[in-house]
């Protein structure tokens, strides 16, 4: 079986030395020591204190992609690094509250980001592709008295909150574009990328709206990827209209930051409000990031929260691990769990600095992917490895390699669909090719690129109102609830439009 590679292999975490061998699984513990985990948690949870109040502040994480597995999976890959195995938490599943979020959209069992991100950020259903505007808007959406539904960012800042968006994929991709951006197509990112029918008809592309984003006192700050789509061709960009949107940016007493070290040089108290573009595209995987070129994204999101804290009036902030879902589409489940890490740690530092007392913090996922998490495993296999399995009938044995009906070995991680066909010929799978950072998982129905699922998300809930976030509810009614936990009142205007409370 041929592997694309993704470039120079990066080894964090890998644990091939003795994949094959029992001595490298895990403790299980005794279940004496079972019990008393058991007995601590309920502890915990009997002493949650429900914070009734209004929350000053919201922070909204989104791991793009990040199904229930890839939680699972990603606890445990945890739990290989920390040492704690299956029994490792990640910061947020301790929270209070949790739902499952039902992800379809108003065309599809399987919705795409723009979608599913719209319904979180507006409390709109809407169509595949289409980036914070109703399902039944088209050309007509791009009029400039055009009825389009307000998103969570333009809503607080015409209450005087401070709004930021953070994410590790293009700022003008699907996610964070539905925050401060209305476009008929996902796509049309820079001005090269619209269709001419969109052009006659007024539509403006997303980059360019960040920068014309004239809501209150404007976007605080906005850290990402996706230079490219800011800068002209004949400066390494992809702009036709030769516009220079950075040098725009910094015209109006604005900053602009492009590498690491100037972001690190840069004062949150400083009330000048921020862009940080630090790639081309997409920034890099976790695993293949430079720390000298690049931020992590537990740093652009301390930057964030010491910013926006500034502004008394509150904040609303949104925080997006966008390649985990990059990472699943090509089936490389180490990128996608790696990048799940990194997304953890910004969470830890969030809780670090917040009070839970004002601050609402949601996490949850725009959709899920096929990964499938499966074979029967023991204890203590690594998560990304071949399957090994305890006989329950000899215990204390050692875990032996589980075979197919074709008597080859396979992984616990697989996926639906995708590139990667399961292949019954050549050489079979060994520790070292599928623990490499570069191995992409397998998969059951050979596509060019692994789909999303349409299986619903998990969203857990932390501070003031989080007790509303639970059961099983609608992606839309998300924002509704993030909406009425910052006291916002509902107005009966047709585009859902919301009216500040008392």
């Amino acid at each position: 079986m041929r592997i694309k590679s993704f470039g120079p292999a990066v080894v964090l975490g890998v644990f091939l030395a003795g994949a094959a061998s029992a001595a490298t699984l895990q403790d299980t513990g005794s279940d004496s020591d079972n019990w008393q985990r058991a007995r601590a948690e309920l502890d915990r949870r009997m002493a949650i204190d429900v914070r009734p109040q209004q929350a000053r502040n919201v922070i909204l994480f989104i791991a793009d992609g990040m199904s229930i597995p890839t939680i699972s999976a990603a606890r445990i890959y945890g739990g290989e690094q920390a040492g704690d195995g299956e029994t490792h938490t990640l910061s947020f599943e301790g929270f209070p509250s949790t739902a499952l979020v039902r992800t379809y959209n108003a065309d599809a069992q399987v919705a795409d980001s723009a979608s599913t991100a719209t319904a979180l950020v507006t409390g709109h259903k809407t169509r595949s592709g289409a980036v914070s505007v109703r399902a039944d808007q088209f050309l007509d959406a791009c009029a400039p008295d055009a009825d389009l539904p307000p998103t969570l960012v333009e809503l607080a800042e015409r209450r005087g909150l401070a709004t930021g968006i953070v994410s590790t994929a293009r700022l003008t991709h699907a996610t964070p574009a539905t925050l401060y951006a209305h476009s008929l197509i996902r796509s049309w990112e820079a001005d090269s990328d619209m269709r001419p029918e969109g052009v006659s008809a007024g539509c403006v592309d997303i980059a360019a709206q960040l920068l014309a984003f004239d809501e209150g006192d404007g976007i605080e700050l906005a850290l990402g990827g996706g230079r490219a789509r800011f800068l002209p061709e004949a400066e390494g960009g992809v702009r036709a209209d030769g516009r220079n949107l950075i040098a725009e940016w910094q015209a109006n007493d604005r900053v602009a930051v492009t590498d690491a070290a100037g972001f690190r040089a840069l004062d949150p108290a400083a009330g000048a409000p921020v862009l940080g573009l630090f790639t081309d595209s997409h920034m890099a995987y976790e695993a293949d990031r430079s720390e000298a070129d690049e931020p992590s994204l537990a740093e652009m999101t301390a930057f964030a929260i010491d910013r926006l804290s500034q502004n008394e009036d509150g904040y609303v902030l949104m925080v997006e691990a966008g390649r985990v879902d990059h990472a699943h589409h090509v089936t490389n489940a180490y990128r996608a769990l790696t990048d799940m890490q990194a997304f953890d740690a910004a969470i830890a530092t969030a809780l670090e600095r917040v009070d839970l007392d004002e601050t609402l913090i949601l996490v949850t996922a725009d959709h899920g992917h096929t990964m499938t998490f499966s074979g029967y495993p023991a204890r203590g296999n690594p998560i990304l490895g071949l399957v090994r399995r305890g006989n329950p009938y000899e215990p204390g044995s050692e875990p032996r390699l589980t075979l197919d009906e074709t008597g080859r070995p396979y992984t616990t991680l697989g996926y639906q669909n995708g590139p990667n066909v399961r292949a019954h010929e050549g050489e079979p799978l060994d520790d070292e090719t599928v623990l490499a950072p570069d191995y992409r998982q397998e998969t059951a129905v050979e596509l060019s690129d692994e789909t999303h699922s349409g299986a619903d998300v998990a969203l857990y809930a932390n501070g003031p109102r989080a007790h509303w976030f639970g059961g099983s509810i609608e992606q839309n009614t998300v924002f509704h609830l993030i909406s009425a936990a910052l006291g916002w009142q509902p107005d009966e205007n047709e585009n859902g439009d919301e009216t500040a409370g008392e």
